[in-house]
């Protein structure tokens, strides 16, 4: 408590700032007062999620964000710096040193490195170790449609060492071949690889496109007790073009839901599919009206502009549950 403070105003061009002091009685002069961290007094429902991706332009968020690599996919040219593990840490040491070190939720997407990949497994540990009941979502970002994105020698560390600590795997068809080592072919084949998944360590799994004699299919599971897991389906509309962005999208957009409806991952999905399609067909409505030949390069989704999307979807992808 200050016992003896006041509001100071200054201007330190080009905004300005509000200072608390109070008054060090052993020293005799006023010292800046710590600022109260808010999200820890004042904690939400939402909770706090620290976010570790590989790449962004602009970002639009209430909670922290690491980006190893300043650049958008689907850019001609890029800039900034790769983050190597060390440096991550460091960024770790200085949420620690502001006490910021207390999340809910952290969530991975890409990483391109060994060395980085195992640093994020020492940031889980940290961040279990000051919230046990951490939800660790990791999007396994390895490739598509039979194409590594990545070094191949991450494919055993995530296997090994990350999905036994993961909370919720979001990967798509090829990454969860990868992960298995099953090749999905068919619907119960993207069952058994969650199972698989399961037995490794996540309790909820999002297989979250699957082309199955030319279907696009999302297969979801959740086992909340084990060797007994409650699977989905949901049938997913093709879109005619290409879009940057939509596994990250969707990997946030389960953390999400999933967080309001922890019981309920089927729910959960059906807001997210629907979500992420309602973004996908504004995103390419507004390339058409610019006269943009949709089909000659990939679509910067339109994030902001379908905000209400996010928040309230409007449930038009239904789950249908295996027996």
């Amino acid at each position: 408590m200050l016992k003896s403070a006041f509001v100071g105003l200054f201007e330190a061009k080009p905004t300005r700032r509000f200072c608390i002091f109070r008054l060090n009685r052993s020293l005799k002069k006023w010292v800046m007062a710590p600022l109260p961290i808010l999200a820890l007094a004042l904690p939400s429902e939402t909770g706090r999620v620290l976010s570790i991706q590989s790449h962004t332009v602009q970002i639009y968020t209430d909670n922290f964000v690491i980006t190893p690599t300043e650049f958008c996919a689907g850019y001609p040219s890029f800039k900034g710096q790769v983050l190597n593990g060390d440096q991550l840490w460091d960024l770790i040491d200085g949420l620690e040193a502001n006490d910021l070190l207390f999340y809910t939720h952290l969530l991975t997407g890409y990483i391109g490195s060994i060395s980085f990949l195992n640093t994020v497994l020492k940031v889980v540990d940290k961040l279990r170790s000051i919230n046990p009941k951490l939800t660790y979502v990791c999007d396994p970002v390895l490739g598509d449609e039979g194409k590594f994105y990545v070094p191949q020698e991450l494919v055993s560390v995530y296997r090994e060492k990350v999905v036994p600590v993961a909370s919720m795997l979001t990967p798509n068809q090829f990454e969860a071949e990868q992960l298995t080592g099953l090749r999905i072919t068919s619907e119960q084949d993207g069952r058994e690889a969650c199972n698989i998944l399961h037995a490794a360590g996540p309790s909820k799994v999002v297989i979250t496109s699957i082309n199955i004699d030319g279907n696009l299919l999302l297969i979801g599971s959740h086992q909340k007790e084990k060797g007994q897991s409650q699977q989905f389906k949901i049938l997913i509309s093709k879109i005619p073009a290409y879009f940057t962005g939509t596994g990250d999208l969707m990997t946030a957009l389960l953390l999400g839901w999933s967080n309001k409806y922890p019981e309920n991952l089927d729910k959960a999905a059906e807001l997210s599919v629907s979500s992420l399609q309602a973004l996908l067909a504004r995103t390419l409505n507004d390339y058409i009206k610019a006269g943009h030949d949709c089909q000659s390069s990939s679509l910067e989704i339109r994030l902001i502009q379908s905000q209400d999307d996010i928040r309230n979807p409007e449930i038009k992808y239904k789950a249908e549950k295996y027996n």
